[in-house]
């Protein structure tokens, strides 16, 4: 059982929606990936709710889903990439949880990011850009920092040992 809210952070591509809800389930925590919560609760994939509602509108819900999922009991929450921007889901985060950045290197990012999921990136220039933008807030913002540059396999037993001594899990 958690006593505080896991909050994972970082670039789309870093792993932390394949990471957190691998290790969520290996731990039995109870687990959300709010990029797909608010495609449930908007109807629609990420470029069609950005092309319907625009981007304003998602940044909103997705405030709006942060403060309701601090309403609930303790979980572990992947967080969409730009989430950590804005500094009033940085302060909802801090007061809530534990911020765990997923850090991994843009090549690798690169390497692996599908830009037809991703509505703001529509080359890989545009993703080395807003990581360079975005790396120093994800850095000053988390708690935690996992290392995902040695694989699938490596990150899911860095993460799990990571909770597993922070929080007391078995």
């Amino acid at each position: 059982m958690l006593e505080r809210h896991i909050f994972i952070i970082g670039m789309p591509g870093s792993g932390k929606s394949t990471l957190g809800r691998k290790v969520s389930g290996n731990l039995k925590l109870r687990y959300v990936d709010m990029d797909r919560r608010i495609q449930e609760i908007l109807g629609g994939s990420m470029p069609e709710i950005f092309a319907r509602y625009g981007e304003e509108a998602f940044r909103v819900a997705e405030t709006n889903l942060l403060i309701a999922l601090t309403r609930e009991e303790p979980m572990v929450v992947s967080t969409g990439g730009g989430t950590v921007m804005n500094p009033w889901n940085r302060e909802i985060m801090r007061n809530f949880g534990l911020i765990l950045l997923v850090d991994r290197p843009i090549e690798q990012i690169l390497g692996d990011i599908k830009l037809d999921r991703r509505p703001n990136f529509a080359e890989k220039a545009e993703v080395e850009r807003v990581y360079h933008e975005r790396i120093p807030t994800y850095r000053a913002s988390a708690d935690l920092v996992l290392d995902n540059s040695r694989g699938y396999y490596a990150g899911v037993a860095a993460m799990e040992r990571l909770l597993r001594s922070r929080f007391r899990l078995n």
